[in-house]
């Protein structure tokens, strides 16, 4: 199903042998917009304040305990590569976490983890030669902080609209599948939702997401209720309204059902 990110916030991460800490940030691929990296705050199992777990390494989520549970034991977590999450993290420092863990990449193929949709199908095959193959083909791509995003200004191809509030992302993929954008700067504080793949670009330096729909076309969408999840009926008339094509494999069943194809070990 789809979760807002602040809803993931402050789960528990728990190894096999014990806790490891508390979720505090997300890293966030502006490519392919997925999740890539849950930044948890350490429990004080290690020297580190904040270490980095891909979703590769979830062995499975109890959402009535918020609790997340590694296929990963504390000692692993503990000797891996410290990467500074404050900073953008580069494919280099992917390829030492990866290398690291024997995870293959994601990137370089069609799906948003390597072959799959299911970042569980990088637990299950690690392809070595994949992994050496796509970090030597792959560009610099860097990742940047949930956090940091949040507040960006948000401005539709004529004038802004408001602000960053949030994401909301798919629990088995976590891929992003919408901004949550605070039109309280613009008008009566209504939360609207906007496809981050909608975004012509992301300027850095100054702050701001750049939208191609015209601001009148926004203001009219239909508005989103916070304590309502958001479903198939929710995303079709969203789609419809901006006059974009549902992804083909979103049209014909419910958010989140793909995990017909999903890996065991991803069930949540």
């Amino acid at each position: 199903m789809l979760r807002s990110l602040n809803e993931l916030e402050r789960c528990q991460v728990s190894a096999t042998d014990g806790d490891i800490g508390t979720i505090r940030d997300f890293l966030l691929d502006d490519d392919q917009w997925t999740v890539r990296y849950f930044v948890v705050e350490t429990s004080g199992f290690c020297d580190r304040q904040h270490v980095l777990i891909s979703p590769i390494s979830f062995l499975h989520v109890d959402w009535s305990t918020r609790q997340f549970h590694l296929a990963l034991m504390k000692d692993t977590v503990k000797m891996s590569p410290n990467i500074d999450t404050d900073k953008p993290v580069s494919r280099r420092d992917e390829r030492d976490y990866s290398g690291y863990y024997g995870y293959p990449a994601y990137w370089g193929d069609s799906g948003l983890w390597g072959m799959s949709d299911y970042p569980g199908s990088l637990a299950a095959h690690k392809w070595r030669e994949m992994f050496v193959r796509n970090v030597e083909n792959s560009a610099d791509v860097r990742l940047r902080s949930a956090n940091e995003i949040r507040g960006f200004r948000i401005h539709a191809s004529d004038d802004p609209i408001g602000e960053v509030e949030g994401f909301i992302i798919d629990d088995q993929t976590r891929e992003v599948r919408f901004i949550i954008v605070d039109t309280s700067s613009w008008w009566s504080g209504e939360k609207v939702l906007v496809a981050p793949k909608w975004a012509t670009r992301i300027g850095w330096e100054e702050k701001n997401v750049y939208l191609d729909l015209p601001r009148q076309l926004i203001k009219n969408c239909p508005h989103w209720n916070m304590t309502l999840d958001v479903n198939r009926e929710c995303q079709t008339q969203l789609f419809e309204h901006y006059g974009r094509a549902l992804p083909g494999n979103h049209r014909n069943q419910p958010l989140g059902s793909r995990a017909s194809r999903n890996p065991a070990s991803q069930a949540s």
